[in-house]
């Protein structure tokens, strides 16, 4: 099949470092090559892939002081990616909503990956208008506030088997791991390691939109004698890092659409103790890949039942649900329904 992924130009595919749907866009296009698929991936100059790179962009839009405007680099993709609509059998968009209206009027099958929130009031008409247009979802709680779009399908994200080994290394501390903004609760995280009586190890992104909440309300937390903020770390720290905690702490206050670091952690055999929020129940099996609970006492009485789960249980559930290949799988015949819904009948003359 000839497929083209197209991702968005914020971060390189994949990312340096923080990104969640460039890395997905990653691990999708790699295991769709090894399934046999020609593939193009149209994305920043700066990404790495065994397939067609299609450069729009010379680098990672992140990473470029001189963007001002970050929608043009996109408007550009999309018209590169027109202009090369009919080499293909199918387009898979990671770009949101930007591309209903250009390509619900060209002929070849396309489809949408909503990788955001889904929650807001003017995204409404929005699914209103394109009530026919296809779309995936990364989890069933993400779809509830669009009832009216076209879902597809769901497919859970999927992480290179190898990616991330569990490491023969000491636990020692509590996990954040991602990027601290409000909906995220870093401060929730320490003060649950605090009444843990636990030291907390953050390596966290702050981007430009968060630092008068991390400047205001998260910095002066880091003085703690129990946290230790690390920053960003890279793919290469991740199994480490994630190894070496009793858990990873979620306690996010959001309808979390997914949630990718709950699977890495996972990969690494280490467990979640996670709100109950979003995804989270689809994600995570209660009692045995983590526990899921409603608030932070119940957090705490979580991290003190660790002791209870296995990290091997932990790791095998990662590998039966949430490899790559399972998602590129399911992503194919998401592509081979939406062909065989658009190829034209035949006609038959009697």
């Amino acid at each position: 099949m000839r497929i083209a992924q197209i991702s968005p130009l914020t971060e390189s595919v994949p990312p340096k470092l923080y990104g969640g749907t460039e890395r997905v866009v990653s691990y999708l296009t790699e295991a769709l090559v090894e399934l046999g698929h020609d593939v193009t991936l149209f994305a920043s100059g700066d990404s790495q892939t065994s397939a067609k790179l299609e450069a729009v962009w010379p680098q990672a839009l992140r990473l470029d002081p001189g963007i001002r405007d970050r929608f043009a680099p996109h408007m550009l993709m999309l018209e590169m990616v027109r202009r090369q609509a009919d080499q293909f059998d199918v387009l898979h968009f990671h770009l949101d909503y930007y591309p209903f209206s250009l390509f619900n009027r060209q002929a070849t099958p396309f489809i949408t990956t909503l990788h955001g929130r889904l929650d807001l009031d003017e995204q409404q008409p929005v699914f209103d208008a394109f009530e026919k247009t296809p779309v995936i979802s990364i989890s069933n709680s993400q779809r509830q506030p669009l009832p009216q779009a076209n879902w597809i399908n769901t497919v859970y994200h999927g992480l290179p088997e190898t990616l991330y080994q569990p490491q023969p290394v000491e636990q020692k501390y509590l996990a954040f791991m991602g990027r601290i903004s409000p909906e995220k609760r870093v401060d929730t995280a320490i003060r649950i390691a605090q009444r843990c009586g636990m030291t907390i190890r953050i390596a966290a992104k702050v981007d430009s939109a968060d630092r008068e909440y991390f400047d205001r309300e998260i910095k002066p937390l880091m003085d703690l004698p129990h946290v230790e903020f690390i920053g960003e770390i890279a793919d290469h720290q991740k199994a480490e890092f994630l190894s070496g905690a009793h858990a990873l702490l979620f306690p996010i206050d959001w309808p979390e659409p997914f949630g990718l670091v709950m699977i890495e952690a996972m990969a690494c055999g280490t467990p979640v103790v996670a709100f109950k929020r979003g995804s989270v129940p689809e994600v995570l099996e209660h009692g045995v890949t983590g526990f899921i609970v409603e608030d932070e006492t119940a957090a705490v009485a979580a991290v003190n039942r660790l002791h209870v789960l296995s990290r091997a249980k932990v790791r095998e559930c990662f590998e039966a649900n949430f490899t790559s290949k399972r998602m590129a799988q399911e992503y194919v015949r998401s592509y081979e329904a939406i062909i065989q819904k658009q190829r034209p009948r035949l006609r038959v003359v009697e």
